[in-house]
């Protein structure tokens, strides 16, 4: 087992998710807050707010060769938030009638494309869905019957996705095509009995780091499914998982803890032996950039934050 570790940030987030290594610094999001954080380079500095948006920010990631420019899963749909905090909404398919919906985890693949999950604000049984949004901008509903969907990630080659529904205990894997972003016939990757699979991250050698909720642990599975190595942590809601190089970065929450340990909430970095790569960049066509810069922006309508799990 690795050792325990404290965190060295001042920072206690309501729930921190989303954390990401884009090659050059560290972001993160406090979701049902709706901010975007960056973490400074001095580990013992606060993390530093870069956008707050009026709704709930499940995660980001960055817009290849438009620097300071994000792709969001946000409120009820997609947006671009732009380096002026101001948005541009692409999309808002969880905008309809039915359960309360937010968006929850997303993540770009190794190809360019965004893939963001939804849930309903009480985790609703099968609410949930799994979007892809392409190159054109397209936003395509690719799976549905999801509770609380957490990940995706990806492998470095991009053909395989593991998605976790954390409501149900399970990570499930599927084949990808990488030039069409065709999902194959999935498989039970790994089963959680004891806490609730959350975030999760890849590694050089395809192994699976997936912070487990509820149990104050994050665990390195094989690409097998074997479980390898255990981190325990002082606090028990872990949430998100990167790796930036040969340092795994994990978020807390607090959320539900009534009252919240002195640990819960708190940013935690650990070295590992096997390193990670940067997280891929969403590659839109010119067009759908043209598009944003002649559409009005605006901030996200102002919706209020749900108490259930992420």
């Amino acid at each position: 087992m690795i050792p325990d570790s404290l965190p060295t940030r001042p920072d206690r987030l309501e729930l921190g998710e989303g954390i990401r290594w884009t090659g050059t610094g560290i972001i993160l999001v406090d979701l049902l807050a709706g901010r975007l954080l960056a973490a400074p380079a001095d580990p013992a500095a606060p993390l530093r707010t870069l956008a707050r948006l009026p709704v709930p920010l499940g995660a980001v990631a960055p817009v290849a060769g438009h620097p300071g420019t994000w792709i969001a899963a946000a409120g009820t749909g997609i947006c671009l938030l732009h380096p002026d905090g101001t948005t541009t909404w692409s999309a808002r398919p969880e905008d309809k009638p039915g359960p309360r919906m937010r968006m929850n985890d997303a993540v770009a693949d190794p190809s360019g494309r965004f893939w963001a999950g939804s849930m309903a604000y009480d985790a609703d049984e099968g609410a949930g869905s799994l979007y892809r949004v392409d190159h054109d901008g397209t936003v395509v509903r690719v799976l549905d019957g999801i509770t609380v969907p957490n990940g995706p990630v990806f492998t470095p080659d991009g053909r395989s996705m593991y998605l976790a529904d954390s409501a149900r205990g399970v990570i499930l894997r599927y084949p990808v095509d990488p030039r069409t972003a065709r999902l194959g016939t999935s498989e039970v990757f790994v089963t959680v009995d004891d806490g609730n699979p959350d975030g999760m991250a890849i590694d050089v050698e395809g192994a699976v780091w997936v912070a487990v909720w509820g149990t104050g642990t994050v665990r390195r599975h094989l690409p097998d499914g074997t479980l390898d190595r255990i981190v325990q942590l002082p606090a028990s809601r872990p949430a998100g998982v990167c790796l930036e190089g040969d340092v795994l970065h994990i978020t807390t929450a607090r959320l539900g803890l009534n009252p919240p340990g002195r640990y819960d909430g708190a940013v935690f970095s650990i070295r590992v032996e096997v390193p990670g790569t940067p997280a891929a960049p969403y590659g839109p066509a010119p067009s759908v950039m043209s598009a944003a810069r002649a559409t009005p922006r605006d901030d996200a309508p102002s919706e209020a934050s749900g108490q259930g799990p992420a």
